[in-house]
Formats: structure tokens, sequence, C-alpha cells
């Protein structure tokens, strides 16, 4: 059995969507963030970095967003949403899922909590709005000279994972739906019937 421990929204929404689109039979258990129930004893004692996702494997934790993407896609291969070990595309696939994790989400998760690093909220803001930027651009460029996924013609966990950031981008003065190529990834990852499903299970609505 799975459990995940989330909060709608955050990191662990990739995390939710793959168990729901690979049909992985799972339980949800909430972490308050009002409550700051990720700093009490009993959630650190599961992740002691004090963040949402812990996914909860026949009773080993197990955290941090992209490696959960990775093991989940690599563990149910029927779901095809990664490429295997021998697979001439498995560079790639470890390659953009590590890219995503430390040029987009690092910067986009400064945007969301700028006071985990100083005081100066607007300046960091500002970098980190230039980071991500910087990053999508990137990123769309790449769709549009070889996609329409990270993995050419081939859809991968490492898509759903980019689609998450995005997005967190949705308030930002430039959202990553300004670019052409990542507004199309979106919208055909956001056409899914699991979407939907994972925006009804955490009541989500923007963005939809």
């Amino acid at each position: 059995m799975h459990t995940l421990y989330y909060t709608p929204g955050t990191a662990s929404l990739v995390v939710h969507w793959l168990l729901i689109e690979l049909d992985v039979p799972h339980e949800l258990r909430l972490v308050d963030f009002d409550s700051k129930a990720q700093k009490q004893a009993d959630y650190l004692a599961l992740n002691p970095n004090g963040v949402v996702p812990t996914l909860v494997i026949d009773g080993q934790p197990l955290f941090e967003a992209a490696a959960l993407v990775l093991h989940l896609a690599d563990q149910h291969p029927k779901g095809g949403l990664a490429p295997a070990l021998d697979d001439p595309q498995r560079g790639l696939y470890c390659q953009w899922l590590l890219n995503l994790a430390n040029t987009l989400q690092s910067p986009a998760r400064l945007w969301w909590y700028p006071q985990d690093i100083g005081t100066d909220v607007e300046a960091i803001k500002t970098g980190a709005r230039g980071r991500i930027e910087a990053a999508l651009e990137r990123l769309d460029a790449q769709l549009g000279a070889h996609g329409p996924y990270l993995l050419g013609e081939r859809i991968s966990a490492v898509d759903f994972y980019l689609v998450m950031l995005m997005r967190w981008t949705r308030t930002m003065p430039r959202p990553a739906t300004d670019w052409p190529h990542l507004a199309a990834l979106a919208k055909r990852l956001k056409a899914r019937p699991s979407f939907a499903t994972l925006y009804e299970r955490e009541g989500l609505t923007e963005w939809a």
C-alpha cells in the first residue's frame, strides 16, 4: 500500500497525479500547513526536511518530489512513463528530471516562500523570477525544436513534473503559459482524465 502525505497544490501534486495516472492503489493523508503540521514531530519522523511530499510504501517513507517521480514511473513500467535502463532515451529522461528540480523548482519555491531565506522579499522574488523565466525560455525552445514532449514524441513522467511546476507560475507577472510550446504541453496534459480526478480530490479550481 502507498500512503501519500500531501498538501493541495504543492510539490506533492505531481506524485498524487502519477499515482492516479498509473492506477496505483493509495491513500491520502492531508498535511495542514496552516497548523504547521509538517513541522510536528510525528511528521518529521517521516520526513526530517519538514516539507511535502512524503510517500510511504509498505512502511518505508520516501521523500523528494523528483525522486518519487522517478521511482513511481520505474516501479510501474506498464504505464509507459519512464524509459527503461537500457533505453537510449534514459539519459535524456534523467537529465530533464534533474534539470527541472534544479533550474525551475528551486527558484519557483523561492518565489512562493521568499521568507525562508531572507527578509528582503522583493529582491528574492525578483531574482527568482529571472531564473524561472530563463528556465522557461530554454524549456520552450527545447519543446519547439524537439517536442511536443521533453523526450520528443514520447510522453514521460518528466512532462507531468514540468506541468506541475508550470502551475506554480500562474500568478507571476509572466506565467509559463505565455510561452507557446509550454502552453501546448500544459493543454495536452490537463486534458488527461487523471488531471480532472486530481483536481477533484485536491479541491483545486485555479489553473484548470
